[in-house]
């Protein structure tokens, strides 16, 4: 995939070490709103490797009604989309509606502006991942969230 901004170095690792994370008796569910059809992609690829089940959107809009109808428990936003704060926007719009569910965004502004993002109200997000994404990265963080998430 030329100019994907994805480490897959560890894919072939990934597929060999296959597991699901259930809830109870529900696979866990995550939405990837991104505007980068190779971002969905790769990140898709990774985390259904791992036993994820996986909904994409690749605006906004329909980022908001995939979240509002299928309450996925796991959220992976990109900073910049059609707009450059498309993610911050809606970040702050389900933390508004009372979405509870962890909140991953994707991020390269922050190295090529020199900024750190911190989460809290501005910018309501558990974690950011840095572009290029490592696949072990992405993993980790999914993982550390939801295991966090269902403890509660």
């Amino acid at each position: 995939m030329p100019g994907v901004a994805f480490n897959m170095r560890n894919i072939s690792s990934i597929e060999t070490e296959y597991f699901s994370l259930t809830w109870g008796n529900k696979m866990a569910l995550i939405a990837i709103i991104d505007d980068d059809p190779d971002i969905l992609d790769a990140s898709s690829l990774v985390l259904t490797a791992k036993g994820y089940e996986v909904i994409t959107a690749d605006n906004p809009d329909d980022g908001y009604k995939i979240v509002k109808e299928q309450k996925p428990d796991l959220i992976i936003l990109d900073v910049m989309m059609n707009e450059p704060d498309d993610g911050f926007y809606l970040a702050q719009k389900f933390r508004k509606e009372k979405f509870e569910i962890p909140i991953i965004m994707y991020t390269s502004i922050s190295k090529a502006l020199g900024l750190e993002f911190v989460a809290g109200e501005m910018i309501p997000v558990d974690e950011f991942i840095e572009k290029p994404i490592s696949s072990d990265t992405l993993v980790d963080k999914v993982e550390k969230l939801l295991q966090l998430h269902f403890k509660e």
